[in-house]
C-alpha cells in the first residue's frame, strides 16, 4: 500500500502518487493527505494505518511524509513493524525497509533520514521567519493579502483616528469587521 502527502494545496501529489503506482501499488490502495506534516490530523494516513495487515509494507515516497518529527516518525515505524507492518521509502538517497528489521543498516537510515526531515522543516521555519523579518523590515505588509477595500479600511482608519469614534461606531459606519478596523491601529491608541 502506498502513502503521498503535501503540505499546501498549492503542491502536487501527482509525482508522488506517479513513483507509488511505478511500483505497482493499485489506486485503491494508495492514501493520500493534503496536510501539514506536523498535524496529527491526518484522514488519510489513518486509514492507511487501519487497513495496514501483518506482512503488509506502506510505501512512501520519501520518509518525512509521514512525519516530520524524528520522535514520531520513529515511533509510527516502531509500532507497524510490532504489529508485523513494514515501511519502504522511494525517492530518499538511502533507501528503508524496516520490512526487514534484522538489518542494522536499516535501521540506522531510518533514524538518520527522520532526522534529516526534522531538521529540514526547522531550517523552513527559520527561513519563512527571516523572510518574514526582511519584508517587515522593508515596510512591505507581510501575511496575507487584505481582503478589505484599502478605500474603506482608510476611511476606518480615518474616523478612528479623526473622529475618535469606537471600534463598534466604525464597523456600523463603514461595513469592514472589528478585526480589519484594528489592523492599523497605533501601539498607543486606545479602543473604546
Amino acid at each position: 500500500m502506498g502513502y503521498a502527502r503535501i503540505s499546501t494545496a498549492k503542491q502536487d501529489l501527482d509525482r508522488q502518487i506517479d513513483a507509488l503506482r511505478s511500483e505497482g501499488i493499485p489506486a485503491r490502495h494508495i492514501y493520500v493527505d493534503k496536510k501539514s506534516g506536523s498535524t496529527t490530523n491526518r484522514p488519510g494516513l489513518h486509514e492507511a494505518l487501519d487497513q495496514a495487515r501483518d506482512g503488509d509494507v506502506i510505501v512512501v515516497h520519501t520518509l518525512d511524509r509521514l512525519g516530520r518529527t524524528v520522535r514520531d516518525t520513529l515511533n509510527l515505524i516502531h509500532d507497524l513493524a510490532g504489529r508485523g507492518v513494514g515501511v519502504r521509502n522511494l525517492a530518499d538517497p538511502i533507501r528503508v525497509d524496516s520490512a526487514k528489521p534484522e538489518d542494522p543498516m536499516s535501521q540506522l537510515a531510518v533514524v538518520m533520514l527522520a532526522l534529516f526531515g526534522q531538521m529540514e522543516r526547522t531550517y523552513a521555519i527559520e527561513r519563512a521567519a527571516h523572510a518574514r523579518a526582511v519584508a517587515a523590515a522593508k515596510g512591505k505588509r507581510i501575511g496575507r493579502p487584505s481582503v478589505v477595500d484599502p478605500a474603506k479600511l482608510a476611511y476606518a482608519a480615518h474616523l478612528r483616528d479623526q473622529e475618535n469614534q469606537s471600534i463598534s461606531e466604525i464597523v456600523k459606519a463603514t461595513g469592514v469587521s472589528a478585526p480589519a478596523s484594528t489592523v492599523t491601529c497605533r501601539p498607543d491608541h486606545r479602543r473604546r
